[in-house]
C-alpha cells in the first residue's frame, strides 16, 4: 500500500493591534481632542479677565459686573446672566452679551426711556412706550400723568406679589397699560396741548373704551378710545369755542 502524506497546516501569525495604523491614528485623535478640550475649557488662556459695559446710565457698571462669573469664557451661560440682570434692574429694557476672545466679555445695555408717569395712590412711576413701569418718580418732571379709575398698590419686591392688599398690585418691571392704549393717550396729549389753553392734570383710563382727561381747573373731558380721536378733538374745540 502506498502511504499518503498530508502537508502540515500552516498558521499565519496575527499582527499585534499595537502595530495597526488605525489604532495609533485613533490614539492621536483622542490625544488631540483631550488636549484641545483642556486648552479651551480648563486653561487660563480663556479665563475672563475683562468685562466691558456700555450704554448704561441709571444702572452702574459695577452693579452689572456683579452678575458676571469670572470663569472660562466658553462655560458662562449668557442667557441665564441676561435673565438675572433684567429681573434685577427693571430700568434695563434689553441686554446683549458678546464674547470677545480670548478673555473679554462685552455687554451692551439698552435702558428704558420714560414717556409718561403712571400714578396711583399718591405715588408715581416712570412708564416707557411699552407700557412698563420701571422706576419711582422722586422729583417733579414734565411728563404727563396716567392712571386707572381703580387705583393699585405698587410693589418693588417680587415677594410682595402675594400681598393680601384689597387693591391689585402693580409690580415694577411689568406692563400696566396696553401699548395701543398708551399710544393713543400720548397722541391725544400732544394734540390737546397744542389746541387747548387749560393745562391737563391727569389721564384716567376708566375702561377699555373710556378715557377721562382731568384738567388742572377741575373739569373733565371724556374720550372714547375706540373711536376716531381727531374727530372727537374737533368736536371738543367747537364746543369750547361756543362756550367762550
Amino acid at each position: 500500500m502506498r502511504k499518503t502524506y498530508r502537508k502540515p497546516h500552516q498558521f499565519k501569525k496575527r499582527k499585534s493591534f499595537l502595530r495597526k495604523r488605525f489604532f495609533w491614528l485613533g490614539v492621536l485623535i483622542l490625544i488631540f481632542i483631550v488636549s484641545l478640550g483642556y486648552f479651551l475649557f480648563l486653561s487660563d488662556f480663556f479665563q475672563i479677565e475683562k468685562v466691558v459695559v456700555v450704554g448704561e446710565k441709571k444702572v452702574s457698571k459695577e452693579e452689572i459686573k456683579v452678575f458676571i462669573p469670572l470663569k472660562n469664557i466658553f462655560l458662562i451661560n449668557s442667557q441665564s446672566i441676561k435673565k438675572n440682570i433684567l429681573n434685577k434692574f427693571p430700568q434695563i429694557a434689553e441686554l446683549e452679551i458678546k464674547r470677545g476672545l480670548p478673555d473679554s466679555l462685552n455687554i451692551v445695555v439698552i435702558e428704558r426711556t420714560a414717556v409718561a408717569n403712571w400714578c396711583s395712590k399718591n405715588k408715581c412711576f416712570l412708564l416707557d412706550n411699552q407700557g412698563i413701569i420701571f422706576e419711582e418718580v422722586l422729583s417733579e418732571n414734565r411728563l404727563i400723568k396716567i392712571g386707572r379709575e381703580q387705583e393699585t398698590d405698587f410693589s418693588l419686591d417680587e415677594e410682595d406679589k402675594s400681598s393680601s392688599s384689597p387693591f391689585a398690585i402693580a409690580q415694577v418691571g411689568q406692563e400696566v397699560i396696553e401699548r395701543e392704549t398708551l399710544a393713543k393717550i400720548l397722541e391725544l396729549s400732544s394734540k390737546l396741548k397744542s389746541g387747548l389753553e387749560p393745562a391737563i392734570n391727569k389721564f384716567i383710563v376708566s375702561s377699555e373704551d373710556k378715557l377721562v382727561v382731568v384738567m388742572v381747573e377741575g373739569w373733565e373731558i371724556y374720550f372714547n378710545l375706540q373711536k376716531d380721536i381727531n374727530w372727537q378733538i374737533t368736536k371738543l374745540k367747537a364746543v369750547l369755542d361756543e362756550k367762550i
